[in-house]
């Protein structure tokens, strides 16, 4: 009998907190509120009675009379009623203290210009991709590698031997030997595969004398400086590992297509500007520097490799491409007004700057060739910009198989290799060695 009538008092409060949650604005639901029994509290009615923010007390504005100067309690050292607040010039230590350091305003100081500077840094994720970097580049897109340089690996001489052996010792060298975890995270084996597959490709000096010529440098700082239309452009930071060399890349586009691209034009994505995403500043220094001395003895940028590391990626590959775009132009523009100064003109002989990315397994390879310094209008000679986009080195790369539904979906251990992939790579490595 007990049980009957303890659940009946508890549906009739269910009722009755339902209908207050319905009504919890009504002027009587606070007095409803506290008939309901204790243990059971309902948050939407309690939150709208009580859950009340108090509006913030306005500053109080103390006048300036001109000619009166307010009485202040400095001389007493404490506390007066109705006296004014004193105020004290600010305290000068005499030397530089870090943690009270007081930036000046940006008009007072010395890089201070009124025309702001739009800055593309290493993280830099512009929202249409390589459409927004072919305009600020001033550029032309070609989709895929050149042909001359797809042809040096076809010579057997060009090949590494066992290559495709070799290349998949490499890569299961970077996601399955070189570690006990079941997945390795992307920060421990995409260096590795890079590092491995460079490796390979600098076991060709000895047939390829030229490779001797280079270096690979890390964290350099690029600084490229240009004007497109009305606005000032900028590209800077750390990018990547570069790869340098003693000779520069030979020009992979001719005068004719180099003439021919003064026909065609840009494409536009109005109404989106292109300045979008782009860090905008008003204190900065128009710089232009390749990261190197100049009596440095590899002064000619050859290949950036980027790597895109962490299990959720930083940038889409749309993005991806943008940056290699962006990069390699600035290279090639430091490397330019290094060259030729920085009066704007139609380069005697283009600079070509290559970029590769990957994220472990997939590969972009960009080649862009720098035509002109004259970037500021639409009109007149383009550069241009050879893309290749997502080439899988390999499918799956799994310790442990995949299984499902009793059925194995993905075996253990490397499988799907692209061997034209690597080819690619070792193309790009070769350019200006053979």
């Amino acid at each position: 009998m007990l049980v009957k009538m303890f659940k009946a008092t508890v549906q009739r409060v269910s009722t009755l907190a339902y209908k207050i949650t319905q009504n919890c604005k009504s002027k009587d639901s606070h007095t409803v509120l506290i008939m309901i029994p204790h243990g059971r509290r309902c948050l939407s009615t309690s939150s709208c009675l009580y859950g009340k923010i108090l509006p913030r007390k306005k500053p109080r504005v103390v006048h300036e009379i001109a000619g009166l100067e307010p009485i202040t309690y400095a001389d007493r050292m404490h506390f007066v009623p109705g006296l004014a607040k004193p105020m004290f010039p600010p305290w000068e230590r005499g030397w530089k203290e870090p943690n009270h350091y007081k930036s000046p305003k940006l008009e007072d100081m010395p890089l201070y210009k009124d025309k702001p500077c739009y800055i593309f840094n290493q993280r830099t994720n512009v929202l249409e991709g390589v459409r927004q970097a072919l305009w600020l580049s001033k550029s032309v897109l070609i989709k895929g590698l050149p042909d001359q340089i797809l042809t040096l690996v076809e010579d057997p001489a060009n090949q590494i031997e066992n290559q495709d052996e070799r290349v998949q010792n490499a890569i299961k060298n970077s996601r399955l030997w070189d570690t006990t975890e079941h997945r390795p995270p992307r920060e421990r084996f995409c260096p590795s595969l890079l590092n491995r597959l460079l490796h390979l490709c600098g076991g060709l000096q000895v047939t390829h004398p030229e490779l001797a010529k280079r270096i690979l440098a890390e964290k350099y700082s690029l600084a490229a400086t240009w004007r497109r239309g009305e606005d000032v452009f900028q590209v800077r930071g750390q990018n990547g590992l570069l790869l340098n060399s003693m000779t520069p890349l030979p020009v992979v586009a001719g005068q004719e297509q180099i003439q021919s691209t003064a026909d065609q034009a840009l494409e536009t994505f109005y109404p989106i500007a292109p300045t979008i995403d782009l860090q905008n500043t008003h204190v900065y220094q128009e710089k232009n520097d390749t990261g190197f001395r100049k009596d440095y003895p590899y002064p000619h940028a050859h290949t950036l490799f980027l790597m895109e590391m962490g299990n959720t990626p930083k940038l889409l590959p749309e993005q991806l491409r943008a940056k290699m775009v962006m990069f390699t132009f600035g290279n090639a523009l430091a490397r330019a007004q290094a060259l030729y100064g920085k009066e704007p003109s139609v380069l005697e002989k283009p600079i070509v700057v290559q970029s590769v990315a990957t994220n472990g397994r997939l590969f972009q390879f960009v080649v862009f060739q720098l035509n002109t310094t004259d970037l500021q209008s639409d009109s007149g000679v383009k550069n241009l910009a050879w893309v290749d986009e997502d080439q899988p080195l390999y499918e799956f790369a799994k310790v442990k198989p995949l299984i499902k539904k009793k059925v194995v979906q993905v075996p253990a251990g490397l499988s799907g290799y692209q061997p034209n992939t690597f080819k690619k790579f070792l193309a790009l490595y070769l350019q200006g060695a053979v």
